[in-house]
């Protein structure tokens, strides 16, 4: 069988995916990098050393964690079409037990971007900036801010099977209330596209990005999951209780919550 990515083969994984009940950040992670993967094949026949090449480009793009991600969508898309030959190793990564200083938002760099974001007029950055600090929701989640939601003052997450709700503060849902009055948004999400879609991970990332320069923060700071480092690290210097943290960011474990909060402690 000629080992070569075609449409059906892209189309009959994505199919998978659905009836396997992933979650949409998840499915649209992995069809963007099988996607991405596939234009830079150019149609050619796949053997081993084409995809270990394609893993010296991602090395020479990208961090190892987000390699890692990629090499693992490709994996589960050669896995599903029993092309085992293809599969590849993952970087080894020595697991950090705290998180990287250097790499962290402080509250005045978020103040900074907050400014920035009102500077160019983007109100609807400023408040979903805002909604992920002061919420601890995921960028993946951001989605379930709705109008229904924001006049309850709360979201209801469902996510693989396990539902939270994640409270919304009254001065930020009286905010997102006068602006999806004035965007005539009357029901769901309230982040959305001039076509009336949820934003997505990469246009959020790339919005951001595009403050830092007038908001002087190191553009490797400036990511969305940042913000709910900050929020989590603020809430544990205030409240000093990991598990009810834990609970609200979502976390199966409280070891996870530990990596956010190490600097905190």
């Amino acid at each position: 069988m000629s080992e070569t990515i075609t449409q059906d083969l892209i189309e009959n994984f994505e199919n998978y995916l659905i009836n396997e009940e992933k979650a949409s950040a998840t499915l649209e992670k992995y069809m963007r990098d099988i996607k991405a993967f596939s234009e830079w094949t150019l149609g050619s026949e796949l053997d081993k050393r084409k995809v270990l090449d394609y893993k010296e480009y991602l090395i020479g793009k990208f961090a190892p964690a987000s390699v890692n991600s990629v090499l693992s969508s490709l994996n589960s898309f050669f896995e599903f079409n029993k092309w085992y030959d293809l599969k590849i190793k993952m970087l080894k990564i020595q697991k950090q037990i705290f998180a990287q200083k250097d790499k962290e938002l402080s509250k005045a760099e978020y103040e900074r971007l907050l400014d920035a974001a009102k500077a160019k007029s983007n109100q609807r950055l400023y408040l979903l900036m805002q909604t992920i600090c002061s919420s601890g929701i995921r960028v993946s989640e951001l989605r379930h801010v709705t109008v229904e939601a924001i006049k309850l003052r709360k979201a209801t997450i469902n996510c693989k099977g396990k539902m939270r709700i994640v409270i919304l503060p009254k001065e930020l849902c009286r905010m997102l209330i006068e602006y999806a009055k004035t965007q005539k948004i009357t029901s769901g999400s309230v982040f959305v596209t001039k076509t009336g879609k949820p934003l997505d991970r990469s246009t959020i990332w790339k919005m951001m990005k595009a403050l830092c320069e007038s908001a002087k923060v190191s553009k490797y700071k400036v990511f969305p999951h940042n913000l709910r480092h900050l929020f989590a690290r603020t809430f544990y210097t205030l409240q000093k209780d990991i598990v009810r943290l834990a609970d609200i960011l979502g976390h199966s474990s409280v070891n996870t919550t530990r990596i956010y909060t190490m600097e905190a402690v």
